[in-house]
């Protein structure tokens, strides 16, 4: 595997864990699903949970904010204008969505804080770091990914110029899937691309300097490539992706990292699950439970990936853990509540 930056291995002797309860024995072998909201219009790609909130933004600037306590539903509007949200990020008591294409909005709260017109833009993804920094990646411009940070709470974006960021190879780009092309370990960050080409960004330092490593999943195709990646620590890591036109092929399209991210190799080759277009980390079990979903329905791995359970047909977009137990889902008309055993 080529890698384009050297990426100092003393950084990545820290290993800064998800999760410090003693890890879970025991595999998971089924999924119970609760509809929290059903509606046929809705589509739902960005959804963040926080304490005892989850909020989830749709595709027409609805934003659903769930009490876990009470079991509330309350919809407010973003804007008044019918914007296409695919990025959030909650922090603190403050809420980000970021919108698709031109002219690009990304809102604090309700509040205007960065906006961008250009033919080509289109972001993909929204993180933060802490509450003071945060990141938004978005397709290229200009010869390189779109990379807006922050280091005031979200009260202004600047640019990342493309003097300091990886040259973008042809046809690469990102995907706007599930606002998981984003994960973050400390200071540490990774964001993924797809298309012809599917890279993997790494900065060591929250976004100041950047690196580039290849991968070897499924590419060459504008809807081919990474759509999902999450890290548990600063070394292991998992992507998934496809192609989400064949949803069914699964050559290629899951791969995992034990090294940070510096190199990458295909597990489950041709097993399924074919295209997902969201993968996460199940809390508290060592690196070795994952979850995907995507058009095709949900899928466990109780090993690191080396082999997948389906456990329903439910298909969803996006997917965040509450604990190890209970997670939450969204995606074409519903946003729901799912137990795994």
């Amino acid at each position: 595997m080529k890698i384009t930056l050297f990426i100092s291995f003393f950084s990545l002797a820290f290993l800064g864990c998800k999760d410090s309860v003693k890890p879970i024995d025991a595999p998971i072998s089924s999924v119970q699903t609760h509809y929290i909201v059903k509606d046929s219009l809705l589509n739902i790609r960005a959804l963040e949970i926080k304490d005892h909130r989850v909020i989830a933004v749709s595709s027409i600037g609805d934003v659903y904010t769930l009490d876990i306590r009470t079991k509330e539903v309350n919809i407010s509007r973003v804007s008044e204008d019918t914007i296409n949200f695919r990025a959030s990020a909650l922090v603190n008591d403050h809420y980000f969505v970021l919108s698709t294409g031109s002219p690009a909005y990304l809102f604090k709260n309700q509040k205007l804080v960065y906006t961008e017109t250009h033919s080509d833009v289109f972001y993909d993804a929204l993180h933060f770091w802490n509450s003071l920094e945060g990141i938004a990646i978005g397709d290229p411009i200009d010869g390189c990914m779109s990379i807006l940070i922050t280091r005031d709470g979200g009260e202004s974006w600047n640019k990342v110029s493309c003097d300091g960021l990886p040259l973008s190879n042809k046809g690469e780009a990102a995907f706007a899937a599930s606002d998981t092309n984003i994960a973050i370990m400390g200071n540490k960050t990774w964001v993924a691309s797809g298309g012809f080409s599917s890279r993997v960004l790494i900065s060591q330092d929250k976004g100041v300097s950047w690196g580039v490593v290849d991968t070897p999943i499924i590419q060459g195709k504008e809807t081919t490539g990474i759509f999902s990646i999450d890290f548990y620590d600063s070394l292991n890591g998992f992507a998934i992706g496809g192609d989400y036109t064949n949803p069914k092929a699964n050559h290629s399209n899951k791969i995992r990292t034990s090294d940070g991210g510096i190199s990458w190799e295909v597990v489950a080759q041709n097993q399924s699950p074919g295209y997902r277009s969201c993968v996460q980390y199940i809390p508290n079990r060592n690196a070795k439970g994952l979850v995907a979903v995507g058009v095709g329905g949900i899928d466990v791995s109780n090993n690191a990936g080396e082999s997948w359970k389906h456990l329903a047909d439910d298909d969803f977009y996006t997917l965040r853990f509450l604990n190890d137990s209970i997670a939450y889902a969204a995606g074409k008309g519903k946003l729901s509540k799912i137990t795994f055993n």
